[in-house]
């Protein structure tokens, strides 16, 4: 039986886009969320290009603004350059696709994370995940209880939601 030293509702584990969106949705549900990160300085840090849209990305930034997302919101609000992409081709191609200030985006992003109640943002290294076998009906299922991280502390959590994303061969 592991001794957990914090307990929360939701574990996410990365603060990239998918972790900043997963922590806020869970957090505005009212659960008790923390969100992990190797640096805090660099939540939701863009790479070298630092595009919001496109025909594939601004399609998925779209549906989960849809859904009450804030990627597409700290976009609007540090946006440097905005334009339409394939205006020569067919509207079914045409494409919004917004250039940010890089830094500031980081600033909103962190910002508007720390700004929610029951959302607590984490710097550590999570080192592994704490998996418990579980009888479910006439299976036995292996159920995520928490996680670990490299000083040694455990966190128990309900559901842990893993958003490592490409870099760092996530």
């Amino acid at each position: 039986m592991t001794h957990f030293t914090e307990t929360y509702d939701v574990v996410v584990v990365g603060a990239g886009h998918a972790g900043c969106e997963a922590a806020m949705a869970c957090a505005r549900m009212g659960l008790k969320t923390a969100l992990f990160t190797l640096n805090v300085d660099l939540i939701a840090q863009m790479s070298c290009n630092p595009a919001v849209g496109g025909i594939a990305k601004g399609h998925l930034v779209r549906e989960v603004d849809a859904l009450g997302g804030i990627m597409g919101e700290v976009t609007d609000a540090v946006g440097i350059q905005f334009r339409l992409l394939n205006t020569s081709r067919g509207p079914a191609v045409w494409s919004p696709r917004a250039q940010c200030d890089k830094q500031q985006y980081r600033l909103k992003m962190r910002e508007v994370l720390e700004s929610q109640p029951v959302l607590f943002i984490k710097q550590a290294e999570v080192a592994e995940l704490i998996v418990e076998q579980d009888s479910v009906g006439d299976q036995n299922a292996r159920i995520a209880r928490g996680i670990k991280l490299r000083d040694g502390r455990t966190i128990r959590a309900k559901a842990v939601i893993i958003t490592t994303g490409t870099f760092l061969a996530g």
